[in-house]
């Protein structure tokens, strides 16, 4: 059994007892606030930035945790300090942030004392996470549009990070039954937005095109790509996208906090001839130095231990 901690609410607990009530808005709403980030050589990456972005997510929800950010990095570090004796050394982690505004008060005397937000911060090692995405490196993925659609800015702001993602869970189902693609959603008026957890660029010649901020989630990983990019020359724009451009394009890859960035080798079933393009090799490159890890060659490191470390982790 994992000997991992999480920190829930006020204190660390064995991450077999970390419970969230049945009872709480997260569950009845979906109205939680969460956060992702990722580890490189043991050290948090864009923490601040992901932190940000969670306050800013509880702002719109109107949910007051009671924990100042500055003491939520702490923790967060505390937590990463503490489980990371539970794995080798060179094993980088996912820090997960959930924050709901707790149960609901129509079910106050179920609970002891005051009611008070839930707030959780857990730490997962990343060998199960690149390690199976691994090959996806190699092979490219395939970029196809869903008849789900994304929820518009005007009913539900999507800048904001939250668990109801109702939309995102249908447009996978789709993919999956149409051959197992990676799915990116259409806004009402037939431009891309965004994946289902990612973020998507396009490269004509040497501009770089993704979506503008209206109707997507503003990815950390997509603010860093966008930086590297104007580092080695590129051209940036965001705006209005749709197939038409998308299938004009040279090159297309998606970005997302674990895996950083991952070329696509067809959209819409056209197939990119010289996938992974040129483009996507310099910000991969990019990438690496300012991560200050190979992380493909530690995902495919990952990859080739994976299945001896989930014999020993088998509870």
């Amino acid at each position: 059994m994992s000997s991992r901690q999480v920190f829930l609410n006020d204190r660390f607990v064995p991450e077999s007892e970390a419970r969230v009530s049945i009872f709480d808005s997260a569950l009845m709403f979906g109205d939680m606030a969460f956060e992702m980030t990722r580890t490189f050589g043991g050290e948090p990456f864009c923490l601040r930035e992901h932190l940000d972005r969670l306050y800013a997510s509880l702002d719109l929800l109107e949910i007051d945790c009671g924990m100042s950010p500055q003491r939520m990095d702490e923790v967060s570090r505390e937590a990463l300090a503490l489980n990371a004796e539970t794995e080798a050394e060179d094993v980088d982690w996912q820090i997960m942030h959930n924050v709901s505004r707790g149960p609901l008060g129509v079910y106050r005397s179920a609970f002891a004392g005051e009611l008070q937000p839930t707030i959780t911060i857990n730490c997962w090692p990343l060998i199960t996470h690149t390690g199976s995405f691994a090959p996806n490196y190699d092979t490219g993925i395939d970029v196809m549009i869903p008849a789900q659609q994304a929820v518009p800015a005007h009913l539900v702001d999507p800048k904001a990070k939250t668990r109801s993602r109702m939309h995102y869970q249908m447009a996978n189902l789709q993919a999956a039954r149409g051959g197992g693609g990676w799915p990116v959603l259409l806004d009402g008026d037939g431009f891309l937005c965004e994946g289902t957890g990612n973020n998507i660029f396009l490269v004509h010649g040497e501009q770089l095109l993704t979506p503008e901020p209206r109707n997507i989630l503003l990815g950390v990983s997509r603010g860093v790509t966008i930086e590297l990019a104007k580092k080695i020359g590129l051209d940036v724009r965001e705006c209005n996208l749709g197939r038409y451009e998308a299938l004009q394009a040279d090159e297309i890859f998606c970005t997302a906090t674990t895996y950083c960035l991952v070329h696509a080798r067809s959209f819409e079933g056209k197939a990119f001839d010289n996938a992974p393009g040129p483009v996507f090799q310099r910000l991969l490159n990019a990438w690496i130095e300012h991560a200050g890890v190979d992380f493909v060659a530690q995902a495919r490191d990952y990859h080739e231990r994976l299945p001896v470390w989930e014999a020993v982790n088998q509870t």
